[in-house]
């Protein structure tokens, strides 16, 4: 790193020695000074017994408000449009959500700590854009994203050393780490506990298959297609509760004799979906995964066989 070219504020007193595998060090104290306030979660998932019909206008109203409330945790339109091309920006991102994903494969942690992971950087990079001109700032941003996730997330969190892994071009001292996620909170005022696709997918399982007889294949498959795609930045053109919509229809498409499923079915689901978003992700969603599917085979649901007992 050439120590006559100043960096921007947000990272001025982050440095690091351009070495691969080098510890990087710190020229300065600290970042910034945040009040140490608590921070609530937007989200209480506590709940007393109730009635089914209770419990079911209680889960109504709390997907009403996740509708209301989604647009406080997604990027703008003009984020969106630096990564509508195969920029040096767009390449960037490509790379650090590739490496998120490794160490996320590697410790076999939640999808939900992948997609906050994402979602944190996608959010600070909206607000505070890093150099272009250097390769390590992406990669301290992506290590400091996972590590708030996996907080939020996982049971058990690896240290800050341990998570610098499968191919981690720079490691980070821990203290450099904390500062870095010190300044991912304060830009994303604290706010942490994202509304994200997989909000949605319990609700909207239930709405499309009422008999239960799918919906724990929906789910589970509507998060393997949110979790598989999260790396293309089309992900960004649409709301998270227009991408669970789309990622359940199309995993209901998978279904045996499920066709009549219909992308302008979902609108009905609740109040804010809108069909023509709803339509434009789902084809967007059909176009990736039919293009991941030329390179690795599709997942087939297993027919279910009914037997009966002869009698003798």
């Amino acid at each position: 790193m050439n120590d006559d070219e100043p960096l921007p504020a947000i990272l001025m007193s982050l440095s690091c020695i351009s070495d691969c595998k080098l510890f990087c060090g710190e020229e300065t104290t600290g970042i910034l000074t945040v009040d140490s306030t608590e921070y609530s979660s937007d989200l209480d998932s506590s709940s007393p017994s109730l009635s089914s019909f209770a419990l079911e206008e209680e889960e109504e109203e709390s997907i009403a408000v996740f509708i209301e409330d989604e647009r406080k945790f997604v990027t703008g339109f003009d984020y969106f449009s630096r990564f509508q091309s195969h920029s040096p920006v767009a390449n960037a991102r490509e790379e650090s959500i590739a490496w998120i994903l490794k160490v996320h494969a590697y410790y076999g942690f939640q999808p939900l700590t992948a997609y906050l992971s994402v979602n944190y950087m996608d959010r600070f990079l909206d607000s505070r854009p890093l150099p272009e001109s250097k390769e390590w700032p992406p990669q301290l941003l992506s290590v400091a994203c996972l590590s708030l996730a996996a907080k939020m997330e996982e049971p058990l969190v690896p240290s800050l050393l341990d998570l610098q892994i499968e191919g981690a071009k720079y490691i980070f001292q821990p203290r450099t780490i904390l500062r870095m996620e010190l300044l991912v909170l304060t830009i994303l005022d604290w706010r942490l506990r994202s509304v994200t696709p997989l909000s949605f997918l319990g609700f909207f399982a239930c709405k499309l298959d009422s008999t239960g007889t799918f919906t724990h294949f929906l789910i589970s498959r509507a998060t393997e297609i949110i979790s598989s795609n999260i790396q293309d930045a089309g992900f960004l053109a649409y709301l998270p509760s227009c991408i669970a919509a789309a990622s359940i229809l199309s995993a209901a498409n998978e279904i045996p004799n499920w066709s009549y499923v219909k992308p302008e079915h979902a609108e009905s689901w609740c109040e804010g979906l809108k069909k023509e978003k709803i339509i434009g992700c789902y084809e967007w969603m059909q176009e990736i995964m039919i293009s991941n599917n030329r390179r690795n085979p599709p997942k087939v649901l297993p027919q279910l066989r009914v037997t009966t007992q002869t009698q003798r």
